[in-house]
């Protein structure tokens, strides 16, 4: 039985070694890294000693392997995997820019994260469950919305609370129905994990102070909003806190808001003060845009508490 449960991509990254780099044109390009927004949550989140499983679809080829054999020495329990003799694994391909934005190329829908489906969704996954966690980024296809519709009604059922990172890709949203599932998922959560690109394209037009308290407006009864470079805050129905970041070399942002959002629930599952659970998860960001690769920065109990230890700022 795990404690958190997520469905979705399980991909390969490859990076564009030059900042600036044009998807468009040839390059030099880094990889392949075991990646995709699930994937690295959950990661992150068995790497701190909370049960955790995923569900989804890879290929039965090198790329496959290599994710599945990362998230099985993380302790992520990979039993809802498919294994697909006849689709690939999916491929992010990504590039960086001078002014800290990023572009993507996916291959998922016709690979095999487009080959799962609603009845792969499995009653059995959910006994046990504390959170199912859900990443905007797994809603690219109509049978992706399916399936995880279905798994929130299975979580439900099986008492479990719903957190949603919405993290927004520009490039899946011309996907017709893509949008309208963000909101309506956004609308069903208990927890939810926005960026401030996630908080505009949720509350176009308001302030974050605004934003938070519609978010709060909905089921949601709580917030974490991840700031990147700025820290992070929170907030519930009686109290707003914010956390300063930590000093770090940036070298590869991708997948470090994931690893946030993994810290802070797996903190909070024990019980852990919301400003602890706050630093943590500002540390793991930290720790994890050190490294390139969207899973090689992710932390075990014994990296993050010695990072912690090592910064004079902190106060719990």
């Amino acid at each position: 039985m795990s404690e958190i449960v997520t469905v979705g991509e399980l991909l390969v990254d490859v990076l564009a070694e030059t900042v600036g780099q044009a998807l468009s044109a040839p390059g030099r390009y880094l990889g392949p890294f075991p990646s995709g927004a699930p994937a690295i949550f959950a990661d992150q989140a068995a790497r701190l000693g909370i049960k955790t499983a995923i569900a989804g679809a890879v290929g039965d080829d090198a790329f496959g392997k290599a994710v599945l054999a990362r998230l099985r020495q993380s302790g992520v329990d990979i039993s809802a995997v498919r294994v697909l003799e006849d689709a690939t694994t999916g491929v992010a391909f990504a590039t960086y820019f001078a002014d800290g934005s990023r572009e993507f190329l996916f291959h998922m829908k016709d690979a095999a994260p487009g080959r799962f489906r609603a009845d792969d969704v499995s009653p059995a996954l959910f006994a046990g469950c504390r959170i199912f966690h859900i990443m905007g980024s797994s809603l690219f296809s109509a049978p992706m919305i399916a399936a995880i519709t279905r798994a929130i009604a299975l979580a439900e059922q099986a008492g479990a609370l719903i957190s949603f990172d919405p993290n927004i890709r520009p490039a899946l949203l011309r996907t017709p129905g893509v949008a309208e599932a963000i909101h309506a998922i956004a609308r069903r959560s208990d927890i939810l994990m926005p960026s401030e690109i996630d908080l505009a394209f949720l509350c176009p037009g308001e302030e974050v102070e605004a934003a938070l308290t519609t978010l709060l407006s909905w089921r949601a009864s709580r917030v974490f909003l991840k700031l990147g470079a700025a820290g992070s805050r929170y907030a519930d129905r009686h109290q707003r806190l914010s956390a300063p970041p930590f000093a770090t070399t940036e070298i590869d942002p991708t997948g470090a808001g994931d690893c946030a959002g993994a810290t802070f629930l797996a903190s909070w599952l024990r019980d852990m003060p919301i400003e602890r659970c706050l630093a943590r998860a500002n540390a793991a960001g930290a720790l994890a845009v050190a490294q390139r690769g969207p899973m090689e920065g992710n932390s075990d109990e014994a990296t993050l508490s010695a990072f912690l230890e090592k910064e004079k700022n902190v106060l719990f």
